[in-house]
């Protein structure tokens, strides 16, 4: 059995709290550091998962002290950090999205795939139990030929303003999730047109950004992708999937905490709110994500989403942020 591989997650923020429970609580992992340019932000998470902590991350990825990381730190910092990384020989666990530019993306992209460690994009979404379900009775014919998919999220409120000024957009920081989870079931998308408004929050509107937005997208076999978005629920966390074929359909509905229903004279079946926080909703799927990153250093399997599909889902993004501003559909081509 291979020795447990050392980790060293970079960001002390909630995602990178998210990582390093999740190392602590796998199997064939250990937490060696967590490292972030606020020393009181990585010496309280390191404490609280008894690792070491360190400011400096370059400093921890050249130590030869560790196998891997984990990147949780802003999105500037990702392409550095992952080059530093395969130049030391470790792997890499990166959240999304890997740059706001393609060109910057498309500059390490010979580099990442030529790389003898493993680079691996957190789209975790794919990996939850209930979206991996739909994906293996896709797989199995149980819709026939994919006709129509349709994803919708919305996030129970939107995010501060000094976040949103830096987020690189809606489609390239929220939606990014949902053109990764559409390639899940249509790879080669073709066309995309995407509309934006604001509908509910002013600080999104002077941040030149949409609140509120839909993509269509299209196929090369003819299949349409619908994907929905808003940056706020009145009822919780709205994380829905539907994929309709020739012979059936598959849904998806939102978790609740549990599965009771309550019925009485003035209603039928009403049921607890949906989860608030993406931290709950995808508990499951960050620590699917860890292990099978792990299994497949492995055993050299490809079980995460890749460095290819990290760029896939930007180039859609960038096509939607065109759209959405000159009303045209965009062309597209993702190899």
């Amino acid at each position: 059995m291979s020795s447990a591989l050392k980790f060293a997650v970079i960001g002390a923020g909630r995602i990178g709290l998210v990582h390093s429970g999740s190392v602590t609580d796998t199997s064939g992992a250990t937490l060696e550091y967590v490292v972030d340019p606020i020393q009181a932000s990585a010496e309280r998470v390191a404490t609280q998962f008894g690792c070491k902590f360190s400011i400096d991350p370059l400093k921890v990825i050249n130590s030869g002290e560790i196998d891997a990381i984990i990147i949780g730190s802003p999105t500037p910092t990702h392409l550095p950090l992952m080059e530093a990384a395969i130049d030391a020989g470790l792997h890499v666990l990166c959240e999304k999205p890997i740059d706001l530019e393609i060109k910057n993306v498309d500059r390490l992209r010979e580099k990442i795939n030529k790389a003898k460690t493993r680079v691996a994009i957190g789209f975790n979404r794919r990996l939850d139990p209930e979206f991996y379900a739909v994906k293996e009775r896709v797989n199995k014919g149980d819709v026939g030929k994919v006709e129509q998919v349709l994803i919708i999220s919305r996030d129970p409120g939107p995010a501060p303003q000094a976040y949103i000024a830096v987020s690189g957009g809606i489609f390239r920081d929220m939606t990014i999730h949902d053109f990764d989870m559409a390639r899940n079931f249509v790879p080669d998308i073709v066309e995309v047109s995407a509309t934006g408004t604001n509908s509910f929050c002013d600080y999104i509107k002077e941040e030149n950004d949409f609140d509120n937005i839909s993509v269509t997208m299209k196929g090369s076999s003819g299949e349409i992708v619908t994907i929905i978005n808003s940056r706020h629920s009145a009822f919780g966390y709205d994380q829905r999937i539907e994929v309709f074929g020739d012979k059936g359909m598959l849904q998806t509905s939102n978790l609740t905490p549990t599965t009771v229903k309550y019925s009485t004279k003035g209603f039928t079946s009403s049921q607890e709110p949906a989860l608030e926080l993406f931290l709950d909703r995808y508990a499951t799927s960050y620590r699917r994500e860890l292990e099978l990153f792990i299994k497949g250093i492995n055993d050299g399997g490809v079980y995460n989403s890749t460095y290819d599909d990290g760029r896939a889902a930007l180039i859609l993004a960038d096509a939607a942020h065109e759209s959405s501003r000159t009303g045209k559909i965009v062309s597209i081509q993702l190899k």
